[in-house]
């Protein structure tokens, strides 16, 4: 058996799909995949150009597939990753925090701690537990308006 560029693509494919368990975003899998189509058009004696240009197509096409349509079927329910910061949490109520280290004033958000603003007076400091709601991020500050005696 003599090396040949279809064994290439194959290893190529074969190393792509074992570093997409470090990964686990199912795009090194994709790619891994479009390697071994490209192995497919290299066995069928396609020269080295058009199994390039092959390896584009199925790339191009089945990353897309894979984000839009796979991925989503492998996270988990409720939870909307890469949402923060894109105005889902509008109107959301949050209480405050005070920061440990430094005793700043802020909001957790999905997690995250982010110092905040109040949008009507540019105060940044509030009390403990103080009712806000969110409306926006300046930069990785969050602006926000203080919560309404009625909802209180």
């Amino acid at each position: 058996m003599d090396w040949n560029i279809t064994y290439t693509w194959l290893a190529i494919a074969l190393l792509l799909g074992l570093a997409e368990l470090t990964s686990g975003a199912l795009v090194l899998l994709a790619l891994a995949v479009a390697a071994a189509l490209t192995a497919l058009l290299a066995w069928l004696g396609v020269s080295l150009a058009w199994q390039l240009l092959g390896l584009g197509v199925f790339a191009g096409l089945l990353l897309p597939l894979t984000i839009k349509v796979i991925r989503p079927w492998f996270s988990p329910h409720g939870v909307a990753y890469g949402t923060t910061g894109t105005g889902v949490e509008k109107g959301n109520e949050y209480h405050t925090l005070k920061r440990d280290f430094d005793s700043a004033t802020g909001i957790k958000i999905n997690g995250d701690f982010y110092r905040l603003r109040v949008a009507e007076s540019n105060t940044t400091e509030l009390p403990l537990n103080s009712r806000v709601v969110f409306q926006r991020f300046d930069g990785t500050t969050a602006i926000v308006t203080l919560a309404s005696p009625q909802e209180q």
